[in-house]
């Protein structure tokens, strides 16, 4: 019997990249995005690879409106197995050069919406006891960068968000599972339709991945969600080692870095931002999966291989923190 699963910002990205893999299983795929064009398209994407879909506007900062389209996607395809919160918003700006309306619109879909998402999906899986719930998590939510406060502070509350609900779903002894797949910088179509307030195009800080290794991440933790985190990508492993093992190295190296390292030397997006309304409206194009980076991004990780096999992953995570410490070391003794 195929699987129901729920994807919120389905209509590019890794959100799309993730329905496409569960169109190939022959899944049922409930597509959640604000956008038209993006989510149709992904629709037929779907039912060519063999998946059925189900297409259902809707913003995810909205509680009502994710209510609605749990009933709709129940109606349609029966109880629903996986439940995957990827859907978010951002702003790329020095803090006080965002006004309140924007971050508090930033907070609303990048964090909440995960709250609205896990909700709806709790209120069903729970009288069923079972089901999964993924959280699409990144590696800024552990350690913050500059530039992007909105972002790196709604990541960082998901993470606490969700560990605190996992621990309440051992309590109970619940066969409900929820995971996060925490990310590296993907080549998405956000770095073209962000609201960017920075003087050149914004970028991932690199390397940079393309959407196919982030989604085999998310779904290989849909599978397996008895872990309470996966980390896809080496630049993921390195980051939050790097953060745990010397922070305030890692501070002053960003406070160098990070700001050139998330701009490229070409003009800011011309086109309007996605914060406060969809880019691919009725009558809107469909951006896909890809961002522009194409031509830098890496379409395998080893990491990501190996974080799918507990053996290997622990074995990874222990000579990522051994090379880590070691390049701190050797930059202290340069010093």
């Amino acid at each position: 019997m195929p699987q129901t699963v729920v994807i919120t910002g389905a209509s590019a990205g890794i959100g799309r990249a993730t329905a496409r893999l569960y169109g190939k299983r022959g899944a049922n795929v409930v597509l959640i995005a604000r956008g038209h064009a993006g989510l149709e398209a992904a629709a037929e994407e779907i039912e060519s690879l063999g998946g059925h879909a189900l297409v259902h506007p809707c913003d995810t900062a909205d509680a009502q409106q994710l209510e609605f389209a749990a009933d709709a996607a129940e109606q349609t395809f029966g109880a629903i197995d996986v439940w995957i919160n990827c859907a978010f918003t951002s702003v790329f700006a020095p803090f006080d050069d965002i006004t309140a309306e924007e971050y508090d619109r930033a907070t609303q879909v990048t964090y909440l919406g995960f709250v609205n998402g896990t909700r709806t999906a709790l209120k069903r899986m729970l009288p069923r006891d079972r089901g999964t719930i993924v959280q699409v998590g990144s590696a800024l939510g552990e350690r913050a960068i500059p530039l992007q406060s909105a972002y790196c502070g709604a990541k960082h509350a998901v993470n606490g968000f969700t560990s605190s609900l996992r621990t309440e779903l051992l309590h109970r002894g619940s066969q409900v599972h929820t995971t996060i797949a925490q990310m590296p910088a993907v080549n998405t179509p956000q770095f073209s339709w962000v609201l960017s307030r920075l003087p050149h195009h914004p970028q991932p800080v690199p390397p940079i991945y393309q959407p196919e290794v982030a989604a085999r991440g998310v779904v290989h933790a849909a599978d397996h969600p008895r872990r309470k985190q996966y980390y896809i990508g080496a630049s993921t492993v390195a980051t939050i080692w790097a953060n745990r093992l010397a922070p305030a190295i890692l501070d002053r190296y960003l406070a160098l870095t990070g700001f050139d390292a998330q701009q490229t030397d070409q003009q800011p997006p011309s086109g309007e931002s996605n914060l406060f309304a969809p880019v691919d409206r009725s009558q809107g194009e469909d951006h896909g999966a890809h961002g522009i980076f194409d031509n830098v991004a890496h379409s395998r990780s080893f990491q990501a291989a190996l974080a799918r096999h507990p053996i290997a992953a622990a074995s990874s995570l222990t000579f990522g923190a051994a090379a880590v410490g070691a390049f701190l070391s050797k930059r202290n003794r340069a010093r």
